[in-house]
């Protein structure tokens, strides 16, 4: 009970402080508003390649020119298709922004086909479009290579069978059965090969949900620099001393500081959910079990870093130092200023480390929709980061 009663002076005495409301629950909202709407670029680099519109001149009605647009082209869902008459239109085409790349099939595409060699189909684009273009390519290289391997397969088996005892009944079977052949390896090469969809969940998180994701693991942090200074500044009035004489044990008190943030980080977590959901229209996620575990075991993380570094430093200029600058230094190592996906190699393996990491990737999996699968290691080991920090905290101040 004594816990609890320091706990509740430390949250309502957090709660009277306006500028620390400002800092902790306006202004994330602000920024994720801002930051959601003005990165949308960033984090929706698919959309920009929704549609591909392909300018396509043949020179002639060949067979294989016409397989290749109706069985290939026109059966991909984002390709579109801009036939023209001339070759030189494909050029004007793409200069115009009419079309993204260029196809030009020449005449009697297929005339070599049995000797597995196709004449160059020429691919038109801009520098801009370099990466639509290398996607058609490699559809066009794709296509080419399976007829090749398609003739070149049926020439080896109509040789193998031409000099094989089971046709010598005549010339007629053998046509039968090469037809027979080419037909079914070419149905075999226009299979579809099954792709296992391995997606992080159900849905696809938008740059407004990433940054919300992002704010709300940035300003949790700010509790540990909080709690600690709560206890620094009680230490310096000799607000702890006065405790000490009291009945109120060391252990009692440690733990009622540690329950006062534990208990203003989930007001702010709670409010911020709210808030972002109302105001910005962000989809946290379809379980709030999920959310509120992961929410709670974070500022479990959280509360226990302060303990540890009240207990790690003695001045109050050192616990704004690390507000100022050692919040912000883990906040952009933990993803919530730039995208993890940008991040390169090194720091990728560096943000493995910070616990904000695992909160936001966590939040990140909710909004996806994973099972408790998923995040279950990540609020473990939040909350085991927490308990390790508070307790390491509390020895450190009891010994002073």
């Amino acid at each position: 009970m004594q816990s609890l009663h320091i706990a509740w002076n430390d949250v309502k005495i957090r709660i009277a402080d306006r500028s620390a409301l400002i800092m902790l629950l306006l202004l994330p909202l602000v920024l994720t508003a801002i930051l959601g709407t003005a990165l949308k670029p960033i984090m929706s680099n698919e959309d920009s390649f929704a549609d591909t519109t392909i300018g396509l001149y043949t020179a002639d009605s060949d067979s294989l020119a016409r397989i290749f647009e109706e069985d290939v082209l026109r059966k991909l869902d984002f390709i579109k298709i801009e036939s023209t008459n001339k070759e030189e239109n494909l050029g004007k085409m793409l200069k115009e922004g009419k079309i993204d790349v260029g196809l030009s099939i020449p005449t009697a595409w297929s005339e070599n086909v049995k000797e597995g060699k196709l004449k160059e189909v020429r691919l038109f684009s801009n520098s801009d479009k370099e990466l639509k273009a290398a996607v058609i390519e490699s559809i066009l290289t794709s296509f080419v290579s399976r007829v090749q391997s398609v003739s070149h397969t049926t020439n080896v088996v109509m040789a193998d069978l031409s000099t094989s005892q089971a046709v010598a009944a005549g010339p007629g079977e053998v046509t039968e059965l090469a037809s027979t052949i080419t037909v079914e390896l070419t149905n075999q090469g226009n299979e579809v090969t099954p792709i296992t969809d391995r997606t992080i969940g159900k849905e696809t998180v938008s740059s407004m949900q990433y940054y919300a994701a992002a704010m709300a693991a940035m300003f949790l942090l700010y509790n540990i620099t909080t709690g600690a200074k709560s206890f620094i500044k009680e230490r310096d009035l000799e607000t702890l001393a006065r405790l000490k004489i009291s009945p109120t044990s060391d252990w009692s008190i440690i733990l009622g500081k540690f329950l006062g943030t534990l208990g203003f980080a989930c007001i702010q977590f709670l409010i911020f959910i709210m808030g972002t959901s109302l105001f910005c229209k962000v989809h946290w996620g379809d379980n709030v079990g999920q959310l509120l575990a992961m929410g709670g075991a974070y500022a479990v993380a959280v509360s226990g870093l302060s303990m540890l570094l009240a207990g790690l430093i003695k001045e109050m200029r050192t616990a704004d130092l690390i507000s100022g600058i050692g919040i912000q230094i883990l906040a952009f190592a933990g993803g919530s200023m730039l995208p993890l996906s940008q991040f390169p190699d090194f720091l990728k393996r560096l943000s493995d480390v910070v616990p904000n990491k695992w909160a936001l990737t966590g939040f990140l999996e909710i909004m996806a929709g994973v099972n408790w699968g998923e995040i279950l290691p990540a609020i473990i080991g939040l909350f085991l980061v927490g308990i390790a920090a508070m307790l390491i905290g509390t020895l450190r101040l009891r010994t002073r």
